[in-house]
Parts: structure tokens; sequence; C-alpha cells
């Protein structure tokens, strides 16, 4: 298993910082993950980072190298995070539970397994198409399709209609697995850079030769169009690096 990869988190124009990112391998298996806090809900920071801790801990537990039956753990792993923020708002006799969205992959035997909650986004970059990215959780999808503008406005483009440590149960949505190939790339990030930023910019900076200069960039052109009062902008940013000839098919 061969890869590069590069992480950043940036404040942007807020007060705080509610993303949180990471990653992890073991000999034959790899983790990826990025958590956006809900800031409308008391400590979003909290709920993303003990989603982080989450995946982190499991996966360390679990990958002997590999890890068996890879969706399973997915949705186990987020349901984990889901129920551990409910019991931490009763023990603190919270008001509303802190909540997060969370996209998050494990890359084992050449494939891409992933599972995703909220509107934090995965693309898959093959040469010059985004052959693949995560669809957002959110009121701007209805049924298949999309709002009328006057709704959007009226809704909130940007709320969700699932989260994890909602009142309700979360939507977690798993993908079918995807076999990587020689110069994949994977694009982990919160809402705060791909809605300051076009599909096509994404698609131009992550062909970078060097995926750190590429997702660099990203990140700082989100920041720019995001202004003073922009969101946090976290991605991380994936070269797959395995020769195609090792790849199962």
């Amino acid at each position: 298993m061969k890869f590069s990869v590069f992480q950043t988190s940036q404040i942007g124009g807020r007060k705080k910082n509610e993303d949180r990112m990471g990653y992890s391998y073991s000999k034959a298996a790899a983790v990826f993950v990025v958590a956006d806090g809900l800031g409308g809900h008391p400590a979003g920071d909290m709920a993303a980072q003990l989603g982080l801790q989450i995946v982190m801990s499991k996966f360390r537990e679990q990958a002997k190298p590999t890890i068996p039956k890879v969706r399973n753990f997915i949705h186990e792993v987020m349901m984990a995070v889901h129920q551990s923020l409910v019991t931490y708002a009763m023990t603190n006799a919270m008001p509303d539970t802190p909540s997060t969205t969370l996209v998050m992959a494990i890359i084992q035997d050449c494939r891409l397994y992933l599972g995703h909650c909220g509107d934090s986004r995965m693309y898959l970059i093959r040469q010059a198409e985004i052959l693949m990215r995560t669809q957002d959780h959110s009121l701007l999808m209805r049924d298949g399709g999309v709002f009328a503008e006057s709704e959007i406005e009226t809704q909130g483009r940007h709320t969700l209609f699932s989260c994890l440590g909602a009142a309700s149960a979360p939507f977690i949505e798993l993908a079918d697995p995807v076999t990587l190939e020689f110069g994949d790339r994977l694009l982990f990030c919160s809402d705060g850079l791909w809605g300051s930023v076009q599909e096509s910019e994404i698609l131009q900076y992550m062909q970078h030769s060097k995926v750190a200069d590429g997702a660099t960039a990203l990140v700082q052109l989100a920041l720019r169009n995001g202004g003073p009062r922009g969101d946090n902008v976290t991605a991380v940013a994936v070269n797959w690096e395995e020769p195609d000839n090792r790849a199962l098919t």
C-alpha cells in the first residue's frame, strides 16, 4: 500500500475552528476522516473532535492489519460517534446535543470504502475527471431533485437533514467500494472549502504534480473567496501511488 497525503485546517473568518481531520494506517489499511462540528449547536468543536477520536481509536483496535467487513465497520463506527454525542448531552444535561458531519474512508486491498453523514465531502479525481463525489445530506437535495431557488433561500442552502448527534437517527450513506488506480487523487473536505470554490477549480488544483501543492493552493483560494466572515476550511488530500498491476480485480 503506497500513497502520499497532505492535510490542513484553517480557521478562516470564524472565532474558532470547529473542523477536525486526520488519517491513520496499518501495514495493509488506511483511514481518512474530516468532521465539521455544527456551529449552531453547542460544542461543535468537541463533537468533531470526539468523532475523530472514536474513528481513529476503533481503526487502531481493529486494523490487524486489515479490517474484516469494512462497510459494517464504517457504519458501526459512525453510529458509535452518534451514540457517544447523545450520551454526552444527556450526562451533562444539555438542551441540545453537540453535532457534527463526518466523512470517512477506508482503503484496503486497493479498494476505497466510503461512508458519510452530513455535507462534508469526498472527491475522487481520476485523470481529468471527477469520477465520484459524495452527495450532501442537506435541504439543497430532496427526493433526488433540487429545491427551487426560492425554497433554498427560505429553508437555508446548507441546512442539514442528517448529522451525527441529531435528535433523530442519522442517515449514514455507504458507497459501493471502488478499486483505485495509480495516480488517483482523493480530496476530503469541509463545506468551508467546497462551498467557496468551483468544482472545476477543485479538478484543476488537485491535478498538480504534488498533492500538497494543489491542496494548499485550493485551501488558500477558498479562504480568499470566503472573505473576512468565511468558514473554517479543512482538507485531506491523497495521491494513490500503488502500481495498478497489484490492484485486485
